[in-house]
């Protein structure tokens, strides 16, 4: 189980990408969005992060039935947008295990790993060398 069910029907998962974490509450309503108490669309004012964002609720045929309440930090927005995915994801597969099929099926369910390589001494990035000069 991904996460867990709280006493006034409402379920809780954690989702994270990159270095961003997103604490996602879910419960049936009227589709309202909350992140860190904004609203979805002034949040994520750019539509790809938007629909990054409800892919869960659209695979599941649940859009405007859950208000969806998260508290995300750290990162920039595209990680946060993917760690509210997977947060979501995994909050919808807590109210129902049929949904799992769906959910992994377009691959929401798997948590991204990649993370930003660490620079190394004597080059200026990761991987980037310096000019090579023979003489």
């Amino acid at each position: 189980m991904a996460g867990k069910t709280l006493d006034d029907g409402t379920f809780h998962a954690v989702g994270r990408r990159k270095t961003s974490v997103a604490r996602v509450y879910v419960r049936r309503g009227k589709g309202e969005w909350s992140i860190n108490g904004r609203p979805l669309a002034d949040y994520f004012p750019r539509p790809s992060y938007q629909a990054l964002v409800e892919k869960p609720l659209q695979t599941t045929e649940t859009l405007g039935e859950y208000d969806v309440q998260v508290n995300v930090q750290g990162g920039g927005l595209t990680g946060q947008a993917g760690a509210i995915q997977l947060g979501l994801a995994r909050a919808l597969l807590t109210e129902d295990e049929d949904r799992r099929t769906a959910l992994r099926r377009d691959g929401l369910l798997t948590r991204d790993p990649r993370r930003v390589e660490r620079k190394k001494y004597g080059r200026p990035k990761a991987r980037k060398r310096f000019q090579f000069s023979k003489r």
